[in-house]
């Protein structure tokens, strides 16, 4: 079926019992029966299972009650738990873990990739702020039931004084601490996640930026393409872009696409990091690069359209991408949610998100109730069938 659109009903007597059991979830008030190879969670461990999703903590008093009255596993109840905890300040864990992890900045403190007397300006705690603004941007999201399209297309971020500075926008007074939200951010080529510094920076090997690195990641963790490795010995890319002579990194990386080993990959994301040549190695905005070269953000995407920028790569992507970022974004979150790998049994479980996504103006809370009412999140598989789908997963 086309994407975003509902599965074709199949004849009542060839439906699965999985199907079945969807069925029933989806409809009834009452929690389904398990069926073949499935039993219901205790209230208790559906509670601990809820709130460490959400939370990544345990349980709290409100949670542990509904467990002792025995009705956690009634949709209704699950679906208002849910909305209560979204409001929670505990659910800046699911920013940090969920987020972190699907946009891969968790362990950016960690990164020692930038050249510090390079960039003297990129201090431990420039990096701690950078990391701060994607869990801020997620948490306000979540909280506010904002739509989720606005990962991609929101016109607005959070910086603390020294960030804004950073961007080039007006001054923010107060301490560091002091956030705020920007609007119209679009203005400093900043708004949602694609220009965000701590992406930037970390696909940025130090002395240059890397459109291979910065393209690979929106393509991978946006989009949810599967990139294979890169053949052994291929040829680097000139390290040190001041150091690049005659060659700016555009036309270097051209040339390394000429390569065929190496094309069909390029291809697939090459032009998604081009569009990022105006930000610089730590995510500043720049005119030309370390080489005095002017910059070109141009770029040649897959179908033979040409976009510039950050705003090009959006209209590219709400044009053409769209759909495959709701996709990935519900695969995503699902498999967090469940703590497992997917499996073809969760198909009809993410078509029902999108469908319900799509109805809904496609705001957060869908999102999360229709995983937290699902069979897969509230019944646990018994040895027998989870061996089975296992083995069907992986053939």
């Amino acid at each position: 079926s086309p994407a975003g659109a509902a599965p074709v009903a199949a004849a009542p007597e060839k439906k699965s019992w999985f199907a079945k059991l969807f069925d029933r979830a989806a409809t009834a008030d009452a929690p389904p029966a398990p069926l073949a190879g499935t039993e219901p969670l205790s209230d208790y461990a559906l509670a601990s299972r809820l709130s460490y999703f959400l939370w990544s903590s345990m349980p709290d008093a409100e949670l542990l009650a509904h467990a002792a009255a025995g009705d956690l596993h009634q949709p209704k109840v699950l679906a208002a738990q849910a909305r209560r905890m979204l409001k929670d300040d505990r659910v800046r864990n699911l920013a940090v873990e969920f987020g972190g992890n699907w946009l891969d900045f968790r362990r950016c403190d960690e990164s020692n990739t930038v050249d510090r007397e390079r960039f003297p300006s990129f201090t431990n705690e420039r990096r701690a702020e950078m990391f701060e603004e994607p869990v801020r941007f997620f948490d306000d999201l979540v909280r506010e039931d904002r739509p989720i399209l606005n990962f991609l297309y929101g016109d607005y971020t959070f910086v603390n004084p020294v960030l804004a500075k950073h961007y080039g926008m007006p001054e923010v007074a107060g301490a560091p601490d002091r956030w705020v939200r920007v609007e119209q951010a679009g203005k400093f080529e900043r708004g949602g996640l694609l220009p965000m510094a701590v992406f930037l920076t970390a696909n940025s090997p130090g002395l240059r930026t890397s459109p291979v690195k910065r393209g690979n990641w929106v393509v991978r963790r946006i989009l949810g393409e599967r990139i294979p490795a890169p053949p052994p010995n291929v040829p680097a890319l000139p390290p040190d872009e001041s150091k690049m002579v005659g060659l700016s990194l555009r036309d270097a990386l051209a040339k390394h696409r000429e390569d065929k080993s190496c094309a069909s990959c390029h291809a697939r994301f090459d032009s998604f990091g081009l569009v990022f040549e105006g930000f610089g190695p730590v995510g500043e905005r720049r005119e030309k690069d370390l080489g005095d070269r002017p910059v070109d953000t141009r770029a040649q995407f897959p179908g033979g359209s040409e976009r510039t920028g950050v705003t090009g790569l959006r209209a590219f992507l709400h044009d053409s991408r769209e759909s495959d970022f709701v996709e990935n974004l519900c695969r995503k979150f699902t498999a967090y949610g469940l703590g497992r790998t997917l499996l073809p049994s969760d198909d009809l479980l993410i078509a029902g998100m999108r469908t319900k996504l799509a109805a809904n103006g496609q705001r957060f809370i869908t999102l999360v109730e229709s995983l937290v009412t699902s069979p897969q999140l509230v019944t646990m598989r018994g040895p027998e069938t989870g061996a089975n789908q296992t083995a069907n997963a992986r053939n």
